[in-house]
């Protein structure tokens, strides 16, 4: 397994990726979208993406704008720009080596790939990894206590993660006005939902939500004992054999 350090040019200045790439032919490319105010170095990013490079999918893991070593001011993103994001990502696959046909969010990211994947029209198999259903449970689940100062001020300092970030107004309004219902609904993807029943950073109703809405094929795996941010090693080496037995029936053939 190898691992390439690339940039490429989003919609609001460069991004930083890395590609995880088997030794040999791959067998299709993916990306990998990270979890909210995280990177693309976070544990269950790498550990995830390497399992499957490991297993012959080449994974494409980028920072968001704003977010590790991608140009930009967090406080100026919001989940449309992360989408945005998610697609530039993919268009330069296309460009650079081929397009994806494995899509797989983790946390928010799971919420974008839901959102972006009828963009991606190559893709052909979705993963969500303990995802919001709707980009508003995010606003609503960690920002709540600072709604008022936000609606007030125009932007409010908030501790996510150990760190502090600026929020801002349009953040709020721009994840209020996402409504993926629709967009799940009508996803033409197969797709594959993964959440831990012990998840106290989203809770599983989020899960059980999305597999509701979505058609058929769909699988649901339950992770049970995991935590949010998938910290165990063997756990994300789990997920990540899950993932690729799962998606082989629907991208085994993407190469030829």
């Amino acid at each position: 397994m190898l691992t390439e350090r690339i940039d490429f040019q989003g919609p609001h200045g460069k991004l930083s990726a890395k590609l995880d790439a088997p030794d040999g032919t791959p067998r299709a490319y993916g990306v990998f979208a990270h979890c909210f105010t995280c990177s693309k170095d976070v544990l269950a990013a790498t550990r995830v993406s390497q399992g499957l490079a490991e297993l012959g999918v080449a994974m494409l893991r980028f920072d968001f704008a704003g977010l590790g070593n991608s140009a930009g001011d967090f406080a100026d993103t919001n989940f449309s720009s992360n989408v945005d994001d998610l697609v530039a990502a993919a268009d330069f696959l296309r460009e650079r080596f081929k397009a994806p046909a494995l899509l797989v969010g983790h946390s928010m990211g799971g919420t974008a790939v839901l959102a972006a994947s009828h963009r991606i029209p190559e893709s052909k198999a979705v993963v969500t990894i303990a995802a919001p259903s709707d980009p508003q449970y995010v606003v609503t689940k960690l920002f709540a206590e600072h709604l008022d100062t936000i609606a007030k001020l125009g932007e409010a300092r908030v501790r996510l993660a150990g760190r502090n970030f600026n929020i801002r107004q349009h953040f709020v309004d721009d994840a209020i006005q996402h409504g993926l219902h629709d967009r799940i609904a009508t996803l033409g993807r197969a797709l594959l939902v993964m959440h831990a029943p012990q998840d106290d950073t989203v809770d599983k109703s989020n899960a059980s939500r999305i597999f509701e809405l979505a058609r058929h094929p769909k699988s649901y795996v339950s992770l049970d004992g995991m935590d949010h941010l998938l910290t165990g090693r063997e756990d994300a080496a789990y997920v990540a054999g899950l993932i690729s037995a799962w998606s082989a029936r629907y991208i085994a053939r993407d190469i030829n």
